[in-house]
């Protein structure tokens, strides 16, 4: 169990629980309830849990900014942005190598929530 755990709140869970499980290999550990309507799904992306909680658009704040903001390590961020489009993501420019050593892209979900992808420069 890690200590602080990411939870996405989202109106339309069924969509990014595809976007996550196509894009990351997210694999849904466990969900409450066990059957309907689902309140809370577990997702397991590498070593780490993310949670997706059903909420109702009508409860969110007008205005209101992002939600979250996750930072995902891949094996490859130009291959994984590559994907982003067709999954019902966008994408923010295009991959670019940061100076402390990272290769970087910003994407969103199809809820609108940021990502960054993430992967060490080769050679640095």
């Amino acid at each position: 169990m890690s200590t602080i755990q990411p939870v996405i709140l989202t109106a339309d869970p069924d969509t990014l629980l595809a976007f996550y499980t196509r894009l990351f290999g997210a694999e849904e550990i466990f969900r409450i309830p066990e059957k309907g309507p689902t309140f809370y799904r577990g997702l397991r992306i590498g070593d780490t849990d993310l949670g997706l909680v059903t909420k109702d658009r009508s409860e969110e704040e007008p205005g209101a900014g992002p939600r979250v903001l996750l930072s995902i390590a891949v094996n490859d961020v130009d291959e994984t942005f590559d994907r982003v489009t067709a999954l019902g993501g966008s994408t923010q420019g295009g991959p670019t190598d940061m100076p402390w050593g990272q290769r970087v892209a910003h994407i969103k979900d199809p809820a609108g929530n940021a990502i960054n992808l993430t992967q060490p420069v080769p050679g640095r």
